[in-house]
């Protein structure tokens, strides 16, 4: 949201996101059957999103309401909904043993495509093989949440292609390649958690019941792999995000609405995949429209009801008293938490614009880099993308992963759980420790 807002917007008119918030960690422990069924969602998102979405209108912001909601969710959901159809024709077929040493193999694997082919199109080529891997063991949790926050997340730190929020920097100016500079930052954090979810699992696969291991190890079978027709379709949206923007077609600055392109070519991919795999692959993959169908209905409140949150944010920040790397680092990732980390990394960067007055006492020899010291380039990009897996909601790939681990019989974490008894406990540690190594 990189545009001036024309009218003050006041702190109260963020209590329907944090409602929404509210409903979706709530949700499924206190109206657990009501929940599963994806209307109560629509509903949720609704009653929510069509009074934020009136007051925005009312009070003259219909230009930013039309660019949150055509130009973000719009664009958001065809991406996700084409990879998940896409990935959906790829069969793996034939018996892995879902061993520590595989499934760490998985998400090692994983970590390295989320940056060339973005966490979103990763995540959603591996989830399911993962899932048929470890369809045996009985304990695999575990394994779902470190692949959110490693293939989901982390590993997309390396280009912008990797994550949303490294892409709109790349467009404001950071160069294509400046982002393997953070290449110490993903090694930090990937092999940290690799490691740990290593020792993890094979505490796990000890307590695994020995019918189930050994059940796991005799059901030898070639690997083969089905579908290979996809990988082109997928090639094609890879290309589509990062070539058909303003970056190499300037008109779009001029006549905004031909970024849809970039979308049209995105469901050409999608459709072809459907016209040309087998019905059966799908089958086999378990495949459904419930988990895409999901999240098209919670992030339409989300984008909604966070469009006063963002505005807020954007108005006030300067008033906020953000000024070193260290918080940039950490402002941004607890907003990248909750809020969509793509708009949270535009709204700093825009921050770290405002401080060019005091750029030179602040940041003495610090090079400038799409506008701004690279110190507080760096806390942007690894603060957005690290602390996205903080939350189901942090990143759009994550309640992807989830939905689809729940549509083969997971029973996932809830909202609160999932923070409390992973993403505080291990991720944060580790992003606090990063903080004092690298930023």
């Amino acid at each position: 949201m990189g545009y001036e807002v024309p009218h003050t917007i006041e702190i109260y008119t963020i209590i329907p996101f944090l409602l929404m918030l509210l409903g979706i960690a709530a949700g499924p422990i206190f109206f657990h059957s009501q929940w599963e069924k994806n209307s109560t969602k629509l509903i949720l998102a609704l009653i929510l999103g069509i009074p934020t979405a009136i007051f925005l209108l009312l009070k003259g912001f219909s230009h930013e309401l039309i660019h949150q909601m055509f130009f973000d969710y719009v664009p958001f959901i065809i991406l996700l909904g084409a990879l998940f159809v896409i990935t959906g024709g790829i069969l793996l077929t034939g018996f892995i043993p879902a061993k520590p040493g595989i499934n760490t193999l998985f998400l090692g694997i994983g970590a390295i495509l989320a940056s060339f082919m973005g966490t979103t199109g990763a995540a959603m080529l591996l989830i399911r093989p993962l899932l048929v891997t470890n369809a045996e063991r009985k304990n695999k949790v575990h394994t779902v949440l470190f692949f959110i926050a490693i293939v989901a997340n982390c590993g997309g730190l390396l280009t912008p292609l990797g994550d949303p929020p490294l892409f709109l920097l790349y467009l404001r100016g950071a160069p294509f390649t400046w982002f393997f500079e953070l290449l110490p930052e993903w090694l930090f954090i990937n092999i940290s958690l690799l490691l740990i979810y290593y020792i993890v699992d094979l505490y796990f696969y000890k307590r695994e019941a020995p019918e189930d291991i050994q059940l796991d190890l005799e059901k030898k079978m070639p690997i083969r792999l089905r579908g290979k027709l996809n990988f082109i379709w997928l090639g094609g949206v890879v290309l589509s995000v990062a070539f058909l923007n303003n970056q190499f077609f300037p008109i779009i600055d001029q006549y905004h609405y031909l970024k849809f392109i970039r979308e049209g070519v995105i469901l050409l991919m999608a459709i072809l995949s459907l016209v040309f795999s087998p019905t059966s692959h799908r089958k086999s993959n378990n495949f459904t429209w419930e988990p895409i169908i999901e999240v098209a209905f919670l992030f339409l409140g989300i984008f909604a009801t966070m469009t006063p949150a963002l505005l807020y944010l954007q108005q006030n920040a300067s008033h906020l008293g953000i000024e070193t790397p260290t918080q940039f680092y950490f402002v941004t990732g607890v907003l990248s938490s909750f809020l969509d980390n793509a708009p949270t990394a535009v709204s700093m960067h825009s921050l770290a614009l405002g401080l060019q007055a005091r750029f030179v006492t602040l940041f003495t020899g610090d090079e400038l880099i799409a506008g701004i010291p690279v110190s507080l380039l760096t806390a942007i990009s690894v603060g957005s993308v690290f602390f996205g897996s903080m939350t189901y909601i942090g990143n759009g790939p994550n309640f992807m992963v989830k939905a689809i681990a729940e549509n083969n019989d997971i029973k996932m974490p809830h909202f609160f759980r999932y923070m409390y008894g992973f993403s505080l406990i291990v991720l944060l540690p580790l992003y606090i420790l990063a903080s004092f190594i690298f930023i």
